[in-house]
């Protein structure tokens, strides 16, 4: 039976990468990988009143054309951090939970990090806090291995349209603010199901994982 699994980092990662971390006892995080984009390792995907929402994290360009991840620096070239707050405050102020977690989460939006994986890293730890999880995240000591009877998870939990099923996901429906609207959007941003479902977040996880036989 695997019982770890290897995983990309991720920023305000989507609710099916949370399933993960509650359920396996070991998780590996990739620190060696080259910089992929189009990704959730700088982006997280809300919902505003017209549908998803993608928010990047911007990252300055190495030299060259790979750059590991743990090498990775944010980019502050633009207010970023000030129109995701902006945009995270106009799609869930209204919210049963935004203002009872805002104060745990700003910091976010206001502390400068130099490196991407700091900070998705200090996210990850926040979130398991909040949701009461213990955080079993081990970081990687080289890419190419993966350790034994571990799936490996870092291209499967992807934006991207072409990504294969996850056969152990399985999204358990909740109220979101513009469902009347909408409908239920699934696998958004961490952020989503937090802000919408408070203390019961940990229950709408456990939902979502599929066993199989």
């Amino acid at each position: 039976m695997n019982n770890a699994i290897l995983l990309s980092t991720a920023c305000f990662a989507p609710v099916q990468y949370y399933t993960k971390i509650l359920c396996y006892t070991t998780v590996y995080l990739e620190q060696y990988e080259n910089f992929v984009k189009q990704t959730y390792r700088n982006r997280y995907t809300i919902l505003g009143g017209n549908g998803p929402v993608d928010l990047i994290v911007p990252v300055v360009k190495g030299r060259g054309p790979k750059t590991l991840i743990k090498d990775l620096q944010i980019s502050y070239d633009t207010d970023w951090q000030r129109n995701h707050w902006r945009t995270l405050f106009s799609a869930y102020g209204s919210s049963p939970y935004f203002e009872f977690y805002a104060d745990d989460l700003i910091l976010f939006f206001e502390k400068k990090f130099d490196f991407l994986l700091d900070y998705n890293l200090t996210i990850h730890q926040t979130i398991c806090e909040l949701f009461e999880i213990e955080n079993n995240t081990v970081l990687t000591s080289d890419f190419e291995k993966v350790p034994p009877e571990t799936l490996n998870f870092r291209e499967m939990i992807s934006p991207k349209e072409k990504t294969p099923a996850d056969k152990n996901f399985k999204p358990a429906p909740y109220t979101q603010v513009f469902s009347d609207k909408l409908g239920f959007t699934p696998n958004l941003s961490i952020l989503d199901l937090l802000f919408n479902e408070g203390p019961n977040s940990y229950t709408i996880l456990s939902e979502s994982f599929c066993k199989t036989k």
